[in-house]
């Protein structure tokens, strides 16, 4: 059985990791910034934790009240997070703020107050949740796209850090799931111009027109991760869904080409000596 500290039990996919770990008897210490989930404790035990991620100060504080309920935690899980569509030139600085205390600073601090309870115990997992859209951005979705970007970097430097510690970390990247993210619960659309149309425009009209039919089943990606939870050796990166995994090997095609086209002015700027 495990401990589990999940941001954003609320709904989507940390309602739904949440109720895997409870239905197979784990503890769960779950964040939420509203009223409580439609959750069944089932044989596991459930904490709720009321939490802005936005609020440094309450962030620490409820990292310390989560150990001090659970005593070691093996599973922090920043789920927590929403989208910003839009072009990037659209989005104001209040927009992007936010954005990025949600989606990047919040996990940080979560981390940074975690840490040494973590040394102590000499072991736990932490996994972020970032996005497909931090490894291969798509017009409209930069901003959003940046701040995933910036948890992918933060993760992969953060293990190399904490493995001689006992401690993992795991970025994970879902695709589209079918679960309520492209609704105003978690998705900010900044303003729309003509001039962006066939880009940033074209991407919001595609993703609106998902809604509700994504390929990715939020119970399957749960038990994803249940998987992971229980391996001795789990990977730093882990994609989820057939459409995560076709943009990722696009992205890392159009990478290898680019840097095979231009290697020689890379090899260029070394001393001739």
């Amino acid at each position: 059985m495990k401990t589990w500290f999940i941001t954003g039990i609320s709904r989507g996919l940390g309602l739904a990791l949440a109720r895997a770990a409870l239905e197979r008897g784990d503890t769960v210490i779950g964040t939420v910034r509203g009223a409580p989930p439609a959750l069944e404790q089932g044989p596991g035990t459930l904490h709720l934790l009321p939490l802005d991620m936005t609020d440094a100060a309450a962030i620490a504080s409820t990292v310390e009240q989560a150990f001090a309920l659970a005593g070691p935690i093996d599973m922090i899980v920043n789920n927590a997070g929403y989208g910003l569509l839009g072009a990037i030139e659209q989005a104001s600085d209040a927009d992007v703020q936010r954005l990025f205390d949600v989606d990047l600073f919040g996990p940080f601090r979560l981390i940074r107050t975690a840490l040494p309870y973590l040394r102590a115990q000499g072991s736990g997992h932490i996994v972020n949740i970032t996005s497909i859209a931090g490894r291969a951005p798509n017009s409209g979705s930069g901003l959003y796209a940046a701040a995933k970007f910036a948890l992918e970097g933060l993760s992969a430097a953060l293990a190399q850090e904490v493995a001689p510690l006992g401690i993992h970390v795991t970025a994970v990247a879902p695709g589209a799931f079918r679960t309520d993210f492209l609704s105003d619960h978690s998705i900010r659309k900044s303003g729309a111009d003509v001039a962006y149309a066939q880009s940033a425009g074209r991407s919001a009209a595609a993703l609106s027109a998902m809604a509700g039919k994504q390929l990715g089943d939020p119970r399957r990606a749960a038990a994803a991760i249940l998987t992971l939870a229980d391996s001795s050796n789990p990977p730093l990166h882990l994609l989820l869904g057939s459409d995560a995994l076709a943009r990722a090997r696009a992205k890392l095609d159009a990478v290898i080409d680019e840097i095979d086209n231009w290697e020689v002015v890379t090899r260029s700027t070394d001393f001739a000596d």
